[in-house]
């Protein structure tokens, strides 16, 4: 006859240890099963499988779960610029990439409401989300990091025209979705800084802000006014990072500085913040991009930019 003993080494077996408060009277078996992290599917097929594995068993002839789940404290990190064209994007995806490597939970929100980059960069276009009653699930991909954009939900090449209050409302549903046991967001922003940048500073608080630029004076000009709005919503500034900072010649490997050296670190000395790295100019960088294969991915000297800025951001993270 079935015993109390038997029923969790059947739980463990489709459960792998998250459940607890078994009871087994008068045929019934009542548990509860900590499902967090776990989406609306994986949910029900988790109770599924409880459910049919216990009811095998001689004697069970109900089997009642309750289900819990702990809340997880989510960080965001902004990765902002203050102009477009800077490499923000790619930077944010290939962050995404190594700072999983280095073994945190990590998923990525694109913030660019009008300008969605990456379902490409994380080769999952064309998903769409699904929901859990008002709450988003973000869309899985290859390299594990659920991600959440605009670019999921609007159909290819539809240009998103909304004012601020609308645009503002879409980027609280991708950060209030379904993150599960996600402990880090990574937030692509906009370039600029007007009422998305306002309405994420305002309303959800990121940790810190990483800002992009590349070196030429055009640049960090904007990048200076980008410091300056995520200092006046107190939001720490975690470092700058010089994108595009240099070329390389594949064919005789000579050096070059189309856009400038050395500008962002030094930007970033005189606003006494800390200089993150460089990434260089290099083919291989876009072509990996548009390819949907971000860099950090690869185990190439392209990526390793990328992941030694994780090194450095996971460093201040610890920090804090």
């Amino acid at each position: 006859m079935t015993d109390i003993s038997m029923i969790k080494a059947a739980l463990d077996e489709v459960a792998g240890g998250k459940f607890s408060a078994v009871r087994f009277d008068d045929g019934r078996v009542s548990l509860i099963l900590n499902v967090s992290g776990l989406d609306v599917r994986e949910r029900g097929q988790i109770e599924i499988a409880v459910k049919s594995k216990l009811l095998e068993l001689d004697g069970v002839e109900k089997v009642d779960v309750a289900m819990t789940a702990e809340k997880v404290q989510r960080r965001l990190i902004a990765v902002g610029s203050g102009k477009g064209g800077v490499g923000k994007s790619t930077l944010s995806t290939n962050l995404a990439i190594a700072l999983k490597a280095l073994g945190l939970k990590v998923g990525m929100v694109d913030a660019d409401i009008y300008g969605p980059s990456q379902p490409r960069l994380l080769n999952c276009e064309g998903k769409r989300p699904e929901a859990e009653g008002k709450q988003l699930i973000p869309v899985p991909n290859e390299y594990d990091i659920p991600v959440l954009s605009m670019g999921h939900l609007a159909k290819p090449g539809q240009a998103i025209a909304w004012r601020g209050p609308m645009a503002g409302k879409a980027l609280d549903q991708l950060i209030n979705a379904h993150w599960g046991d996600i402990e880090y967001l990574i937030v692509d922003m906009p370039p600029g800084t007007g009422d998305v940048q306002l309405s994420m500073m305002q309303n959800h608080k990121p940790v810190g802000a990483l800002i992009v630029s590349t070196p030429q004076d055009l640049a960090l000009m904007d990048a200076v006014r980008a410091v300056d709005l995520f200092e006046q919503a107190k939001i720490p500034i975690i470092g700058m990072v010089e994108n595009m900072a240099a070329y390389i010649c594949p064919h005789c490997g000579e050096v070059s500085d189309p856009f400038g050296a050395g500008g962002a670190e030094a930007a970033a000395k005189t606003m006494d913040m800390p200089f993150m790295g460089r990434v260089p100019l290099d083919i291989e960088i876009r072509k990996s991009s548009d390819g949907g294969t971000p860099s950090a991915a690869l185990d190439n000297l392209q990526g390793k930019a990328f992941h030694d800025i994780a090194k450095k951001l996971v460093t201040w993270l610890d920090n804090q």
